[in-house]
Parts: C-alpha cells; sequence; structure tokens
C-alpha cells in the first residue's frame, strides 16, 4: 500500500501536526473515522495527530482516545471555528473526511491560513485540495479533470486502499472457512449504525437456511441495537459482535459475505470473500455500478425474495467453470496474480514472472483458438483454482492439462481434478489425458495417481527430468 509520508510542510521541524477534521454518529456512520484513524497510524505515526469533531449521539469519539489521539470537540460545522483550530494547533496539513465541507469551505480555508489540505472524495466531487485521495476499488483519476486543479495531486484506486493492519495479516494466513456445505458462515456488516435497519431482515431471510450461521457486526452507534439483540435471543445460529476488533478475522472465516457497496467492499475484495452487496445510501452510488459492471453479486435495494435467491446462488455446492474469456479484469488479475505466485510458478515450464501485458494480451488470443481452453473454477462462488486444457487434439480425442489452486486456499486439489476429468471426458469428448509434471513435484504426481494416471515415460526439458502421465477414459 502507498504511503503519504512526505514533506507536507514549509516549516523544519521533525514532527508535523496534522489536523483530521471528520464526525461520527447513528446517522453518519463511523466509516469516516475509522479509515482516518488507518491513514493517522499508517502514514503519520510519528506526527502530532489531533481530530476536530463534533460530539453527536451515537459517535465513535472514544476510538479516537483509544489511539491516542487528541480530540477537539467542535460546536458547529462554522468555517470560523474550524479556523480557529487551524490557528491554535499551527497545523502542517489538514485532513478532510466530511461530505458536507464543499469546495467553497476549502478555497475559505486555504486562502485564510494557507494550511496543505488533504481530502477525502468517494463520489467525484469538486474540491480545493493539494492532495485528493479516492482509496476505493473504483476510483478513475480522469474523472477528476475539472474537478481539481491542474497542481492537485491525485491518490486513486486500489494502489492506495486503506487496510489495517489486522487484514494484512489475516490475508497472509489464508482463507481460514470451512468451506463445508452443511456448516456455512456468513459475515454481515450493514454498516456500524445500520441506519436502515437492515439486519434483522436480513436474518429472517437466513431462515430459510438452516446450514448457515450468522456473524453479525455492529457498533453501539447502531440505534437499532436493543431491536438487533432482542431478535437473537435464544437463537444459536445468529452471533452478535458489538464493537469488535476481530474484522478481520470474521471475514476470514466466513464462507461469504453481506454486507453493503462501501469501504467495506475493499475489505472484502482484499480478503478474496465472495459476498452479496446491498445498497442502502446514495454515496455507495459509485461502488455500486463499478460492482454491477464487474459482475459481483448486488441488490440496488433490499428484497427478501432477490436476496433468497443470491443467497441460495452464493452457497451452492456445484463446481462453476469460467471461461478465462469471460473473465472481468479483476478475476484476470488475482489469476495473474497466482500464476506469479513462487509456490505456483515454480511447477512451470516458463518459472518467470508474466507481466499483466502479456497475461492479458493471451487471454484475448484464447477467442479465436480451438487447440486450448483455460477456466477459473469457483465453488460456493468463492475461486479455488485454475484448470486448463491445452494442444487438445480433437481428431485422436486427447489433450494436455494443467491445473493449479488458489495459492491461498488448501485441501482442494481433488476439486479441481474432478473438474479436468469431468470437463475432458463429457464435454471434450477426449479418450485421453495427458500430464506432464516435474519428478520433484511430488503433491501433483500424488494427486495423479489417486486418479489412476499411469506413467508412461519420462523426458528433460530445460534439463530437467519430466514424468509424462496419462489417463485412459475406458480404464478409469
Amino acid at each position: 500500500m502507498a504511503n503519504f509520508k512526505m514533506d507536507y510542510s514549509t516549516k523544519q521541524k521533525n514532527k508535523q501536526t496534522i489536523l483530521f477534521r471528520a464526525d461520527s454518529s447513528s446517522t453518519i456512520g463511523i466509516g469516516h473515522i475509522m479509515r482516518d484513524l488507518v491513514l493517522a497510524q499508517r502514514d503519520f505515526k510519528d506526527d502530532n495527530i489531533v481530530f476536530a469533531t463534533q460530539d453527536f449521539k451515537g459517535n465513535i469519539n472514544h476510538k479516537i482516545v483509544e489511539a491516542g489521539y487528541k480530540i477537539e470537540l467542535l460546536h458547529s460545522n462554522d468555517i470560523e471555528e474550524f479556523i480557529s483550530v487551524v490557528q491554535k494547533y499551527e497545523a502542517d496539513l489538514v485532513v478532510i473526511d466530511h461530505y458536507q465541507i464543499d469546495y467553497k469551505y476549502e478555497q475559505t480555508l486555504k486562502e485564510r491560513v494557507n494550511v496543505k489540505i488533504l481530502v477525502f472524495d468517494d463520489t467525484y466531487e469538486k474540491h480545493y485540495c493539494d492532495i485528493l485521495l479516492n482509496h476505493n476499488l473504483y476510483a478513475d483519476p480522469k474523472k477528476y479533470e475539472g474537478l481539481v486543479s491542474k497542481q492537485c495531486e491525485l491518490r486513486c484506486g486500489s494502489k492506495y486502499t486503506l487496510l489495517r493492519d489486522e487484514f494484512i495479516i489475516e490475508k497472509a494466513k489464508g482463507r481460514q472457512n470451512s468451506n463445508n456445505p452443511e456448516n456455512l458462515n456468513v459475515f454481515i456488516a450493514m454498516g456500524g449504525a445500520d441506519h436502515s435497519n437492515l439486519n434483522t431482515k436480513i436474518l429472517d431471510v437466513l431462515k430459510n437456511f438452516p446450514n448457515i450461521h450468522a456473524h453479525v457486526v455492529t457498533t453501539m452507534a447502531n440505534q437499532h441495537l436493543e431491536e438487533l439483540k432482542k431478535y437473537i435471543e435464544n437463537k444459536r445460529d445468529i452471533t452478535l459482535h458489538i464493537n469488535t476488533d476481530k474484522i478481520a478475522l470474521l471475514m476470514n472465516r466466513a464462507d461469504f459475505a453481506i454486507v453493503t457497496p462501501s469501504v467495506t467492499v475493499n475489505e472484502i475484495v482484499h480478503m478474496g470473500i465472495p459476498f452479496i452487496s446491498i445498497k442502502t445510501a446514495e454515496n455507495q452510488n459509485e461502488m455500486y455500478q463499478y460492482l454491477d459492471q464487474h459482475h459481483y453479486s448486488i441488490l440496488e435495494k433490499f428484497d427478501a425474495a432477490d436476496l433468497l435467491k443470491k443467497i441460495a446462488v452464493i452457497t451452492s455446492n456445484e463446481i462453476e467453470l469460467v471461461n478465462f474469456t469471460d473473465l472481468s479484469l479483476n478475476e484476470k488479475k488475482m489469476i495473474l496474480e497466482w500464476r506469479n505466485h513462487s509456490s505456483i510458478r515454480q511447477w512451470m515450464f516458463t518459472s518467470e514472472c508474466i507481466s499483466l501485458q502479456n497475461h492479458l494480451k493471451y487471454i484475448d488470443t484464447l477467442n479465436t483458438r480451438d487447440d486450448r481452453s483455460y477456466f477459473l473454477i469457483k465453488r460456493i462462488s468463492q475461486s479455488i483454482g485454475v484448470i486448463d486444457f491445452t494442444n487438445i487434439d480433437h481428431r485422436n480425442k486427447t489433450t494436455e492439462f494443467g491445473l493449479y489452486a488458489n495459492p491461498a486456499l488448501r485441501g482442494v486439489g481433488n476439486q479441481l481434478m474432478e473438474s479436468v476429468i469431468d470437463y475432458a471426458f463429457n464435454t471434450l469428448d477426449i479418450k485421453k489425458l495427458i500430464a506432464e509434471v516435474f519428478e520433484e513435484n511430488y503433491a501433483a504426481i500424488k494427486l495423479y495417481k489417486r486418479y489412476d494416471f499411469k506413467t508412461v515415460m519420462t523426458k528433460q526439458i530445460n534439463n530437467k527430468n519430466i514424468i509424462c502421465m496419462e489417463l485412459d477414459n475406458e480404464n478409469r
């Protein structure tokens, strides 16, 4: 992830003063403060941090205090009051994360105190700032043309996504979900405030799935909390997590998630979790449209019948083969990341890392070839690996194949192998499957032997010993 640490100030001193302007409440939500804390802790850890915020009902100002930062309570969003705070602390940088602060407010602030300004933006608004940060997956710097000055530094997209350390740590562990259709876990997060009061409605839909245990995440800012607590009384298939600091862990253990198209999606996608997204506010439009364009499972508004159908699909135990030519750009990038992973490319005949440009070009060529096919394999809407068929000989009914698993997963080799066999013999109508494997790749050889592949010869490629194995359809 990108680091923001730079010389924002003209003053010569070791520590700078960074002043954050953001609010939280039962109606505003908690997302602004939470991502500001990540930015402060990650990129300004050696500086003096002050949060200028109001004392609204359901706020999470205690989170600021727990992080060790000073709070300057504001009585309003009045520009004069805020300017006095900027002057009081001689701020070197002001970070504005507030939907009610606009271009005119920022311009006045700049002209009056000449402070450097970093602005968060999620919805492509006009701003008067030195740095604009849109850290969402959908962020497109081209859309800010005419909305900010040419001197403004744009920081857009997943390169700048703000993730707490817990997500980095959990990601490194690999997926921790059970992947057991008889006992699935769902992570539910309708925002810390759940202003649309959807948690209980979602739980009502989940009554139709006795194999699913719901983990509902919320905060004390939720004005419907008492209603939610009463709802889950004596329900063993629902666990309520209030103000938890284990969000990443809960996500990683979930088989799928139901969330809003908010900054939470940045975390969900980073963790590689299948999800359904329900829009609950207009400021979620950009993320919603991005998810729609990239074929994610979404609802423009809550609808019990539609949600029921989407849960049925996402929890289906059926294996899904998605042709590489039908993948979204994000899925293509994900597969490239897998293929370039050291644990996978070490077993490739071409072990060098492949560039994104070459990867995309190769996938484009598959549209006009009938001698090879590549598939992303999904189970319970989770991407578990890749299988491919090359040198497909329709006349002699033979094909070579390959497979590799999502490097974050374990124990999916059998599912990939069964997908290879089923597609080759039942769809391609192949009579003989051919595998070529390095003799040191003991795990692959063991897997092939489990499915009755027989060794037919050995050879050398690039001075490495290769074992050739075959499986005849009539002998299996």
